[in-house]
């Protein structure tokens, strides 16, 4: 019958096994002593393997190693020079410099470096061209383009360029490392640290951006669910946090069923991983704000299997998990004023006995049934559960982050983030500051016409529309059922990664943090001021 739901802390279905060799379990909150391994695991900067705890997250910390103190004597100067204004620069330069700058065909183009000979014959400045002076990819051709030294940016500016400086820097310096030789006595150029620059605050800005890039870049052999609630785990143990994880069957008793049906057929249990914390404990009244992000370690499609091709760069759909453990760790560094709840929905979506069919219906947390129109549209079902215990607290603002839809991709490439919002100021802010920290994103409308695109005729709604069109905004209008009651909601499907031939400085191909500065900006100015 419609009209029945089942109780929100038993699931009207019934028990079914446990993945083979799975152990399903529940684990209370980080105890003290659990607590202290992982603060002592972050410290000493350990790179555990997989099972063995978090990786990813102490590496996060040696982002640092690309900047040197305060202290600028002795460094090389570094001026930038931005394309349009290259000819009144270079008609000002002596007329030796001049025939340098032709010689080395220097044009002040983005990214390009012009290194200006001493009388000793070292190097006594460094010229970058830039086509804005918030082009972040830059300054990170510095970072991988100069010979080792101490280098100092010349010229004063104000705190948000200086911060732009530093962040380029960092983006240029990061590389995957995992599985490979270090280099011995490698060398790097390192930048001194811009002086009025918010240290701490860029400081736990690098950290995420490694930690996010890390883990997608991270295959899902040494990283499926358990490895991702570890890392979720040691992000929340850094700012003493409090975290919940609860396990394969658990899941059922604890009523989150759709995660645990898309889950349900991989060897390695389906999680949640539950986080809260807040910048004052003794204050009440502080808004609320919920962080949701998707961690499907790997997606095989499912029994609608994917080609070898399209499952080639699964590792990367826990991308959203990812962002959003990056974001909250920027959040809780720099105190922000909230109550804050990051949930991770954590699964591998694979192929046994036990698996999820195309027309099942699914039971869901909200009482909502949904029949399931594709097992590759797994991302939205474990969501929702997630989403809609996140409502129950009645957050200020809720984010969701997801490698939600190819659709997106379709309509907006691979580097540009698609932004669904139910509130139109706090769209357009976070657009404003996209542009304003070079981290773009593009609205597109949550059309409710298209609603109709997933009605089904036997259970509450599908999960996806019968057709190809508007895919990502079907996704997005399924998501929206199970936050109504949010007073605004943001979603954002990314591609979290740089495919090749869509590379550049800073930005190289793989695992990519897009939107990370533009939502922290947004929040800072939202929440700080």
């Amino acid at each position: 019958m419609r009209g029945l739901r089942a109780p929100l802390a038993t699931p009207a279905i019934p028990r079914r096994q446990a993945p083979l060799g799975a152990r399903p379990r529940r684990s209370a909150s980080l105890g003290k002593r659990s607590l202290k391994a992982a603060r002592r695991l972050i410290a000493s900067g350990a790179t555990a393997m997989a099972g063995d705890g978090a990786w990813c997250w102490p590496r996060a910390s040696r982002a640092l190693d690309a900047y040197e103190g305060d202290a600028s004597g002795g460094a090389i100067g570094v001026e930038r020079v931005e394309t349009e204004k290259f000819d009144d620069w270079r008609k000002g330069l002596p007329e030796d410099h001049k025939q340098w700058v032709s010689a080395c065909g220097f044009k002040a183009k983005s990214g390009e470096i012009c290194m200006m000979p001493s009388k000793e014959g070292g190097i006594s400045k460094v010229v970058l061209g830039m086509e804005t002076a918030s082009d972040l990819c830059s300054y990170a051709a510095l970072a991988t383009g100069l010979p080792s030294g101490n280098y100092a940016i010349e010229g004063a500016h104000d705190q948000a360029d200086m911060d732009r400086v530093a962040m380029g820097w960092a983006m240029g310096t990061y590389t995957f490392e995992r599985y490979k030789k270090p280099e011995e006595d490698k060398q790097q150029a390192k930048l001194c640290w811009p002086k009025g620059c918010d240290k701490s605050c860029v400081t736990s800005l690098v950290e995420a951006l490694y930690l996010i890039r890390d883990m997608i870049n991270t295959p899902a052999e040494d990283l499926g669910p358990e490895e991702i609630a570890a890392e979720a785990m040691a992000v929340a143990a850094r700012h003493g946090a409090k975290v919940d994880v609860i396990v394969g069957e658990d899941l059922l008793t604890s009523n989150y069923p759709a995660i645990h049906t898309v889950g349900r057929a991989s060897s390695r249990a389906p999680r949640l991983v539950d986080i809260r914390w807040s910048a004052d404990p003794n204050k009440g009244d502080l808004p609320k704000v919920a962080l949701v992000g998707k961690g499907v370690a790997f997606d095989t499609g499912g029994l609608d299997i994917k080609t070898a091709q399209g499952m080639k760069g699964m590792k990367k759909d826990m991308g959203g998990a990812a962002h959003v453990l990056g974001l909250a760790h920027v959040i809780m560094a720099n105190r922000l004023p909230v109550s804050l709840r990051v949930l991770v929905p954590t699964v591998e979506n694979s192929i046994s006995g036990n698996a999820y069919r195309p027309s099942d219906v699914l039971q869901t947390r909200s009482g909502i049934t949904v029949e399931n129109g594709n097992t590759d549209a797994e991302g939205r079902l474990i969501l929702c559960d997630a989403m809609f215990e996140a409502a129950q607290d009645e957050p200020d603002l809720m984010i969701d982050m997801a490698t939600l839809t190819g659709a997106a991709r379709v309509a907006l490439g691979p580097s540009l983030p698609a932004m669904f919002s139910s509130d139109d100021g706090v769209a357009e802010a976070i657009l404003r500051a996209g542009v304003a920290e070079d981290d773009p994103l593009w609205r597109m409308p949550l059309h409710s016409p298209y609603r109709k695109m997933l009605d089904s005729k036997v259970a509450d709604t599908g999960s996806c529309s019968e057709g190809p069109l508007g895919g990502a905004i079907t996704a997005a209008l399924f998501l929206q059922k199970f936050v109504k009651d949010v007073p605004r909601w943001v979603h954002i499907d990314t591609n979290a990664s740089n495919p090749a031939g869509h590379t550049k400085p800073g930005k190289p191909e793989g695992g990519e943090a897009q939107a990370l500065r533009a939502l922290w900006a947004f929040l800072r100015d939202r929440y700080a001021a």
